[in-house]
């Protein structure tokens, strides 16, 4: 990994542990993130997206053994959907534990994904704990498909700037979403 993109990792964890907010590229679009185990930081973030706190956002861990430390109890599927995924997919788990409560839904339930791109997936592992990963947009307005196009408004916004990716200009897509219910049934959200 490049010195610059060490360097961005040292920041934004240190940014995140402070309670502040990041934006960051993913494993999808570009997102806006803190540690999801700190009320005070998750409340900042749906204050900058001008978002109800009711409707919930996802987090992305490294790894799929984290998955178990946020999660009462994982559906045997889900490590199978985890494992044949072929693109980025977020699961919603009911039963979430050790996050943030106002970043849960209002039925206890989370969306975890577990990143395998290469800057996200360093960041997480650096991090130690889940890290939020909501759209780098306001409510309502269209997701980024690039840095270039996230808002001057919401640059402002944030403590922290990751800079690696930023001249990318691909347009990247936002995750599959599937929901898990307690006795296994599978609930494709978003494809």
């Amino acid at each position: 990994m490049e010195k610059e993109a060490i360097e961005d990792i040292k920041n934004a964890c240190r940014v995140m542990e402070e309670g502040g907010i990041i934006l960051y590229p993913t494993d999808t679009i570009w997102g806006i993130g803190c540690d999801a185990t700190n009320e005070e930081a998750v409340r900042r973030v749906y204050e900058i997206k001008h978002r109800a706190d009711s409707k919930a956002m996802l987090v992305l861990v490294d790894s799929p053994v984290k998955v178990d430390f946020y999660v009462d109890d994982v559906p045997a599927v889900a490590w199978d959907l985890i494992e044949l995924a072929d693109k980025p997919l977020t699961i919603i788990y009911s039963g979430a534990r050790n996050l943030a409560p106002n970043l849960l839904a209002e039925d206890g339930s989370v969306g975890i994904r577990v990143t395998n791109e290469e800057f996200s997936k360093r960041l997480c592992q650096q991090f130690r704990k889940a890290i939020v990963s909501t759209s780098a947009n306001v409510s309502g307005q269209p997701s980024p498909a690039c840095f270039a196009e996230i808002s001057e408004e919401l640059k402002a916004a944030v403590d922290y700037i990751v800079s690696v990716r930023r001249e990318e200009t691909t347009r990247s897509k936002p995750s599959g979403i599937i929901k898990l219910g307690r006795g296994g049934e599978v609930k494709v959200i978003r494809e």
